[in-house]
């Protein structure tokens, strides 16, 4: 069988789902818009799997600006993404935004970083304050502040919310929108010079298209090189663990350690997790929980970190995988100068979910008037690939 759309979505996660509401909401878009998802329960998703956190603390300009917008979306997902029929109440429109910051903590050898990055950040008008030890243990009293040199942490506009649920927000409403959605896997690209001509699918089907979107997450590098384009991005695996404590702790903002393990508050629990070491971080598609990272490398850290943390219950866990950019860890936007019409937006890290609002909307300005308008992402583009000029983030949690 063969479809036609004007744009194709390959991906449909937050990245690819962002994209097509902030095209299909443009005022001067009246195309087809079909979205080319392999797994609609989601279960295996980057973005259901992930941590679900927003935050403006980071090193580059673009990337707080980008999560400033992210969070007045969140703020606002009733505007944005309510049915026109009224139907939905103000629980299906909830997503659980919680925005109790994250604290980031550093020794002596982090603090310089954390006070020029809070330079920048405020600059900016993201609200963060920098904690002595002293206004970290009257704040936090179950913190052990005696090897930190400084705290920082973000008073609004920070903090977790729940991913699934915008997720679905976004389907819905794209749907009223027109968009279609199919359940298939492109497993093809068919391309004549300069451009992608279809998409060729698993079950057979070929979907024509004017404009292409590669959102595929830690498959991205699989779509681009069946356009015959080296994508430096991989699968890695992020596990999270989920412990109970039977002592509270208060007012509990996302902690990250200086050792870089993070934890905050999920209910009546807490989630966990850390980076694995740089050494030990292959290319990985598997779903299986590395326990020993929480056993020899987390728990102790906890523990050090708050001391009630010593006698903590592990309870649940899972895997998910972050696309991960072998060059610097940030997002590739825009297109390639071998295919102008198929549209990068993967290698987010780990931070394409709080991202997904700001560059659904530069993918729309992109491809719909051929710059950006609202925020210029252009130092996210392919060109520092091919130069090796990477753009390097102090904050890469």
């Amino acid at each position: 069988m063969h479809l036609a759309s004007d744009v194709v979505v390959i991906g449909g996660g937050i990245i690819g789902s962002a994209a097509a509401f902030f095209i299909a909401n443009d005022p001067g878009f009246d195309g087809k818009i079909t979205v080319i998802e392999k797994d609609n329960t989601y279960k295996g998703s980057s973005t259901t799997l992930s941590a679900a956190s927003i935050r403006q603390q980071f090193s580059t300009p673009e990337n707080i600006e980008i999560s400033l917008f992210g969070i007045d979306f969140l703020r606002k997902v009733g505007e944005h993404l309510a049915l026109r029929d009224g139907s939905q109440s103000d629980v299906d429109l909830d997503i659980g935004l919680q925005e109790k910051g994250y604290l980031l903590l550093a020794g002596s050898a982090g603090e310089n970083v954390l006070r020029s990055n809070n330079a920048i950040q405020k600059a900016l008008g993201a609200d963060i304050s920098l904690l002595s030890p002293k206004q970290l243990d009257d704040r936090f009293p179950w913190l052990n502040c005696a090897d930190l040199s400084l705290g920082s942490l973000g008073n609004h506009g920070e903090g977790w919310f729940d991913a699934y649920s915008l997720l679905q927000l976004f389907r819905a409403k794209n749907k009223e929108l027109g968009v279609d959605y199919i359940n298939d896997e492109v497993v093809g690209l068919k391309s004549d010079g300069h451009k992608v001509q279809s998409a060729i699918l698993k079950t057979n089907q070929v979907i024509a298209g004017k404009t292409f979107i590669n959102a595929a997450g830690p498959s991205a590098s699989n779509i681009a090189s069946m356009a015959k384009i080296n994508l430096p991005v991989e699968s890695r695996k992020r596990c999270v663990f989920v412990f109970h404590c039977r002592d509270k702790i208060e007012s509990c903002p996302l902690v990250v350690d200086n050792s870089g393990v993070y934890f905050r508050p999920e209910g009546e629990h807490f989630i966990c997790g850390v980076s694995p070491d740089e050494t030990n971080d292959p290319a990985s598609c598997d779903y299986e929980v590395d326990y020993s990272l929480f056993d020899e490398t987390i728990w102790p850290t906890l523990a050090h970190r708050v001391p009630v943390f010593e006698s903590i219950k592990q309870v649940n866990a899972w895997a998910g995988h972050y696309a991960y950019n072998l060059l610097d860890q940030n997002a590739i936007l825009g297109t390639h100068p071998q295919i102008d019409n198929l549209y990068f937006a993967n290698g987010f890290s780990g931070h394409g979910l709080q991202q997904a609002p700001a560059v659904g909307r530069a993918l729309s300005e992109l491809i719909l008037h051929g710059q950006y308008r609202s925020l210029d992402l252009s130092i996210f583009g392919f060109t520092r690939i091919f130069e090796n000029t990477p753009v390097k983030e102090q904050n890469v949690i």
